[in-house]
């Protein structure tokens, strides 16, 4: 049975908890993560704890251990660029295919005030079940970096 929690600028998270959260995302992201500072700022950004238009974590558990994580930053851009960019999912590697990630798009969509982007790797595995629950490919993301 799997459950879930939602935190937000309003439902924190306890330092041990956004610790084990972060923890978990530089873990089980595999290839396609970041360096750990950058998770706990982009989860840091969703709960306002820097200046931001905020977000919000959903994290599911199974038999009490984090079975997946959720990390969506609200853009402050509507109109022109999507509500909200899910920054970060993922599962337990050890529990893949088991329809945690499926669920965890659900809630995070019904959750999301506007519309949603995020960004996949074109040989990401995941890139399926994005497509399946709805998700398009609108641009070519082209980046500068100094």
């Amino acid at each position: 049975m799997i459950s879930t929690r939602v935190f937000t600028e309003k439902e924190k998270l306890g330092e041990e908890e956004k610790s084990e959260i972060i923890d978990f995302l530089f873990d089980h992201l595999d290839e396609y993560g970041d360096a750990r500072e950058d998770i706990a700022r982009c989860v840091g950004f969703a709960l306002k704890e820097f200046p931001s238009f905020g977000g919000f974590v959903v994290v599911s558990y199974h038999e009490d251990k984090i079975s997946g994580v959720v990390v969506v930053n609200r853009t402050g851009m509507t109109g022109y660029i999507p509500d909200n960019i899910l920054v970060y999912i993922a599962t337990h590697r050890e529990l893949r295919g088991k329809g945690i990630g499926k669920q965890l798009m659900k809630e995070t969509l019904d959750m999301a005030e506007g519309d949603v982007k995020l960004h996949v790797e074109p040989d990401n595995p995941a890139r399926y079940l994005y497509e399946k629950i709805g998700f398009t490919s609108k641009y070519l993301e082209m980046r500068y970096k100094k």
